[in-house]
This record gives C-alpha cells, structure tokens and sequence, in this order.
C-alpha cells in the first residue's frame, strides 16, 4: 500500500495547480469558467481518494506537530464559500486530526455593535494566528466585500478600497511570518440546492438551516459576481487564492490537505536546537 501511495502522490504532484490557483491580480479572471464539480487531484475512485486524505491527515498531525516546535511561523488558512460549500467539514477532515495544542479556529458572522464602530479589519486582527499556530478561518474578511457589495451597503469605490486594504492586512501578515492560504470553496448551484434540501429533510441537520439561506440563494448571480471581482482583485503573490472545485466533498478535502501538505513542507521546519546539558541528563 505504501508504495501504491507514493505513486499516488508523484501523479499528484505532476499535476498543474497553475488552473485552480490565482497569485496575481487579473481583471479578466472568471470564476464561471472553473467547473465545480472538476476532480484534478482524484486518484479515479472516491475510495482510493478517501485513503489519500487519510494518509495525509496523518501526515499533516505529524507536520503540525514540528510546526509547533519549530515556533518561527505562522500559517492562516482562510475559508470562503456560500452556504453548504463545506467549510465546516473541510476544516475536521484536514485539521481533525492534529493535535488541539496550536491549532484552532475562527468563525465570522454579522458584526457585533461594537465590531461595526471599528475598521472592518480590526476584529480580523484580533484572532489571527500567533508563532507556531494555525488558524483556520470559516468565512473571513472577506465576508466585508461580498455581503455589503450584494446588498448594495457600499459602493465600487469603497469596495476597490477594501480590497486594496485587505491586499496590505495580508501583506502585513505574510511579511510578519504568516503564511496566507485562502481558498474559496466552489460550489455549483445545483449542489447547493441539493444539500440545503438535505438539511431540511434531515432532521440532524435542520439545525443548520436557516430561512435566509434561502433569501441569499436568489442572489445567487450576485454572489458569484462579487466573489469573482473580489479574487480577481485579491489574488497576490503574498497570498494567493487556490479555487476548490466543491461539488465533491471528498475531493474538496483532499485537494485543501494537499495544499496545506504543500505550504507546510516548503518552510524547512525543524526542532529548536537541544538543550546541551541534557545529553548527559538520567532519569532515576
């Protein structure tokens, strides 16, 4: 099995991100033109994937594990993605496994009073992550560029301007030792409308229904038209964005481990240098 999987992971690996991924800004980037229901990085059977991502789950808790120890970086994995596109089930099936110590994560709703009297960044500062931690975003700054776009509660010169501002948040944090990892999680609307139906007609999941995800279905062109203007504004080369074909949650998971596997095994992590006086040291 062992030398099936690394077969694997060499066809993986000849396989081209430069499609799925954005680190520059381009005004003519088209998210419609990406498919969401596309499966670059599958191994040709939904089981061969499966045993992939658990292979890597275990690799990413022993990854995570020097990442700690090393304590000189930082890495913020940033979700977006409408409703039902798995952010959720994305961050338990790459971070499931890790240890609890230096891992966590953030979700963002509607901005609290207070969080409304500040800069729309200034509650995103507060929870990102510190040296040797990872910090996985559900939702994120982003939410400021998509939601206020939609409803019509900014305008396109505000919003060319936050777009900007978030190019420099996350040039502050990259430049600061953070790795940005943002990926937006794309889902078809076809999809969608079978899993919010799932959730009704579950009733372990009609907890997670909720009668404005419907509202926000309608404006689903919209969306689509904000998430496209707001990667095509803020794909760069500190913090690129990678677009996750979504219609297939196990392909989703596999393709964000993958890139998590990527981003962690590029920052020739080690153990901090020994104690010399412990090399003599015994225990009785």
């Amino acid at each position: 099995m062992a030398h099936r999987l690394k077969k694997e992971e060499a066809q993986q690996k000849a396989l081209p991100w430069a499609q799925w991924r954005l680190s520059a800004p381009d005004p003519a980037f088209s998210l419609a033109a990406l498919d969401p229901g596309a499966k670059p990085f599958s191994l040709g059977s939904k089981t061969a994937d499966r045993e992939q991502l658990d292979a890597l789950a275990l690799e990413l808790d022993a990854l995570q594990e020097l990442f700690y120890a090393d304590h000189r970086h930082k890495l913020l994995v940033v979700l977006q993605g409408l409703d039902t596109s798995g952010k959720d089930g994305t961050l338990r099936a790459v971070f499931g496994r890790m240890s609890p110590i230096g891992v966590r994560t953030a979700a963002w709703g509607v901005p609290s009073q207070n969080e409304r009297a500040h800069d729309f960044l200034w509650r995103i500062h507060a929870q990102v992550p510190a040296a040797g931690e990872i910090v996985g975003f559900n939702r994120s700054h982003y939410e400021d560029v998509l939601v206020p776009v939609v409803e019509g509660q900014i305008d396109a010169e505000q919003t060319a301007r936050r777009h900007a501002q978030i190019n420099d948040f996350e040039r502050l944090l990259t430049e600061s030792g953070t790795v940005v990892l943002k990926f937006l999680l794309h889902i078809s609307a076809d999809e969608q409308r079978k899993r919010l139906q799932q959730r009704i007609d579950d009733p372990t999941k009609r907890w997670k229904f909720q009668a404005g995800d419907l509202a926000v279905r309608l404006k689903w062109d919209a969306y689509q038209q904000a998430y496209q203007a707001a990667v095509a504004a803020t794909a760069t080369p500190w913090a690129p964005w990678t677009i996750v074909p979504a219609d297939s949650k196990t392909h989703r998971n596999l393709m964000v481990a993958l890139a998590v596997r990527e981003a962690l095994q590029g920052l020739a992590l080690r153990y901090p240098d020994e104690d010399p006086s412990l090399r003599d040291l015994k225990v009785v």
